[in-house]
């Protein structure tokens, strides 16, 4: 049986569904990529009516909680730039944030970009939207000590991320930054010699 060669298989039916579901979500977010405003507005609803429900139910603080952690991860992962200019301190050779004002500029890039960081989120609300279903996952605890712990969780980790910005120079957002326009186009052709 060697020497017969065997046509490859077929993909079964409930690796085409997937397949399917998964070609139709990513047509979707196709179509929503461009729409920043509307993402955002969807997200910040979605997140409300996930407190709604649990302020309702009157439980799943935990999953709660692992959803506001979840989150402050994405968000650090946001505003931190892609390459940490604390690494490339000692290392002259790769790109770095420019922190002089002669020096050449060099774009924000994000380590988390937007619509990964809008994307996860939602993705993560949605689970946490789904493990409210189940009251297996419904652990009682003292609430309030989760809410004070994520508060001083938060405010500890965004005054590390914001003495950092400082240290280095940086800005993660385009409010307030200096804008830059190049010449008028004039139509002339211009050759270098």
């Amino acid at each position: 049986m060697e020497g017969i060669d065997t046509p490859p298989s077929q993909p079964g039916a409930v690796t085409m569904f997937f397949k399917r579901i998964g070609e139709i979500q990513q047509g979707y977010l196709d179509k929503a990529t461009p729409h920043l405003a509307a993402r955002w507005i969807f997200l910040v609803v979605w997140f409300l009516l996930y407190g709604v429900r649990v302020y309702f139910l009157q439980g799943w603080y935990i999953i709660t909680y692992a959803l506001g952690i979840y989150l402050l991860n994405l968000f650090i992962a946001f505003l931190t730039p892609q390459v940490d200019p604390a690494i490339m301190d000692d290392e002259e050779d790769g790109p770095s944030l420019p922190t002089k004002s002669n020096e050449e500029f060099k774009p924000f890039m994000r380590r988390l970009p937007e619509f990964k960081f809008w994307y996860s989120a939602v993705k993560s609300i949605t689970v946490a939207m789904l493990c409210t279903c189940f009251d297996a996952l419904n652990i009682p605890v003292f609430w309030p000590i989760l809410v004070m712990y994520f508060i001083l969780l938060f405010v500890i980790t965004m005054k590390r991320q914001i003495k950092h910005m400082l240290k280095y120079k940086y800005l993660p957002f385009s409010h307030g930054k200096k804008k830059y326009q190049g010449k008028e186009d004039t139509g002339k052709v211009v050759y270098n010699k």
